[in-house]
């Protein structure tokens, strides 16, 4: 499908920029160790992430997607997880190919760009400044700027807001049903990459405006 040109350009940081799978599996593990039970792995963590870090801990800890673990394990792991994680997040993460291509090609058509992550800012800024993309975004929402996340709208309407930019006339790029109800309920366009966190299932299903396997697909929607 082909999309308007937006005027404004928000993208999800977590399966669209970047792969950080790999720092919350070896955090996830250590975690694990750390309280002596098994090591949960990285094809795991990969099937768990996309919901914020306290789903993802929930999780590791129930060793399956749904579940609630006990609160009193909960509250020993969690602290243990956090500062793992706050001392390793960007050892082994990357960027997913062709991103900086993506990002520079956005810039160059003038749309200005919004990072929006459910993940919280210790964690967001240390991601994007290692992997050298912090640079391209002009504003970085993340998961505890505001009292609501993803799916809730209010993330994408507080980005609008700041570039005082319609909603009508702004798009979000992520990859999981969580980026297309809050794009929804926004009122963004809502294109999705095909490689991205969703529990397993193809975003193709959640529909969506368009799908791609790359940033460098970019300059072909609009």
């Amino acid at each position: 499908m082909a999309l308007t040109k937006p005027a404004l350009a928000l993208i999800d940081l977590d399966g669209t920029l970047v792969d950080s799978v790999p720092d919350l599996a070896w955090c996830t593990d250590q975690m694990m160790l750390a309280l002596d039970m098994p090591e949960r792995g990285e094809v795991n963590v990969r099937n768990w992430v996309g919901n914020g870090l306290e789903r993802l801990i929930k999780r590791a800890l129930v060793n399956q997607l749904d579940g609630e673990p006990a609160e009193a394990l909960y509250a020993k792991a969690a602290p243990i997880f956090m500062a793992l994680y706050a001392e390793n997040p960007c050892q082994h993460s990357q960027l997913y190919p062709a991103v900086k291509q993506g990002l520079q090609w956005l810039k160059e058509q003038d749309i200005p760009l919004g990072c929006v992550t459910n993940k919280d800012e210790q964690f967001t800024l240390p991601i994007l400044n290692n992997l050298g993309i912090r640079d391209y975004f002009e504003l970085i929402v993340s998961g505890d700027t505001l009292p609501q996340k993803k799916p809730d709208p209010a993330p994408l309407l507080y980005a609008a807001s700041y570039f005082n930019i319609e909603p009508s006339q702004a798009l979000m790029i992520g990859d999981s049903v969580n980026d297309v109800k809050a794009s929804r309920a926004a009122g963004f366009q809502i294109v999705c990459m095909s490689y991205g966190y969703n529990h397993g299932n193809d975003i193709r299903s959640a529909n969506p405006d368009a799908v791609i396997d790359s940033f460098a697909e970019l300059n072909t929607l609009f």
